[in-house]
């Protein structure tokens, strides 16, 4: 059994975590989050220690170490954006594995820096890329992998994820912190998009605006056009008739890949891989970053093969 400590208890995506963590038969000790509405930690591990102040919970992590020997095998970071990188240093810094949600930072120059740390702390460092256990996405670069095509597979991705006037308001509206809307909801597409169809031979940006943006990636073997938004004015007519606020889609040379169930179990999954050392860690996400990095800096252009929702 391994010990836990949970950064960002109070976040949309913390239950997966604390599930993952119990389904692997591993302990909770502390959590953190400045907001208290964490009451599904019950579900979970109703006895861990809860603070809503960093240094109380640093002082915690330090204290049970020294007075009682419990060692923290692995922090998991359900933070903001822009906090990951510092709340993986302290993790290092402790001792543990780190278990962070994506993206691991916001910059490339982040990694290199936190490659460093790794090194020197002997630690590890792993990223939830939640997409590269799906089943249908599996099959995808096997499929790849296996086939000896001419030319380019033709892909087109779409993920419309529509969002209230909350999203503004939250840190996820301030692209300081966010990394806009390419890295906020897009960053694992990219990262399996890296993954398949392997290196980025072009990044070209036809659309960023706050709430949508759209482009086109090569890949050495792919042409992928895509389109992200959180307007759900982007929906399609049948979609928004079935009263639907999601739709994502993924074709490749016109057929379509189903992979829009199973989500909420790869995250158990992941653990289960970081567990028995098999996680994916700083280099894994090193391309993702780029990409996101790419399309937030990048000039915005008219030519080129766009996206069906652009033209």
């Amino acid at each position: 059994m391994k010990n836990f400590a949970l950064i960002g208890a109070a976040g949309y995506i913390a239950p997966r975590h604390l599930r993952a963590i119990k389904d692997t038969n591993n302990n909770l000790v502390a959590a953190l989050d400045k907001f208290d509405s964490v009451g599904v930690m019950d579900s979970y591990f109703p006895k861990a220690d809860f603070f809503v102040e960093f240094e109380r919970f640093d002082r915690y992590i330090e204290k049970i170490k020294r007075q009682q020997g419990v060692q923290l095998d692995y922090v998991s970071i359900c933070t903001p954006n822009y906090l990951h990188d510092s709340h993986i240093r302290m993790a290092l810094r402790r001792g543990a594995d780190a278990i962070c949600e994506k993206p691991l930072v916001l910059n490339p120059w982040n990694l290199e820096a936190l490659q460093a740390i790794e090194k020197e702390s002997e630690n590890k460092v792993n990223t939830i890329l939640q997409l590269r256990l799906h089943p249908s996405i599996i099959a995808l670069k096997k499929k790849v992998d296996s086939e000896s095509k001419k030319g380019k597979y033709d892909v087109d991705l779409t993920y419309i994820a529509s969002r209230g006037n909350w999203y503004d308001v939250s840190w996820k509206g301030d692209e300081s912190k966010s990394g806009g809307i390419a890295t906020n909801i897009g960053i694992h597409f990219y990262d399996m998009l890296s993954w398949v169809f392997g290196e980025v031979q072009e990044n070209i940006v036809h659309l960023r605006e706050k709430d949508k943006s759209a482009g086109y990636l090569e890949f050495e073997k792919a042409r992928v056009r895509w389109f992200l938004s959180i307007d759900e004015n982007s929906l399609p007519i049948e979609v928004k008739e079935k009263q639907q606020r999601t739709y994502r889609s993924i074709t490749v040379d016109g057929d379509e890949i189903e992979f829009s169930g199973g989500f909420t179990e790869l995250h158990t999954e992941s653990y289960k891989g970081i567990l028995k050392g098999r996680g994916f860690g700083l280099v894994d996400a090193k391309s993702s970053i780029e990409i996101v990095h790419g399309i937030r800096n990048a000039e915005l252009v008219n030519f080129g093969e766009k996206h069906y929702f652009v033209r």
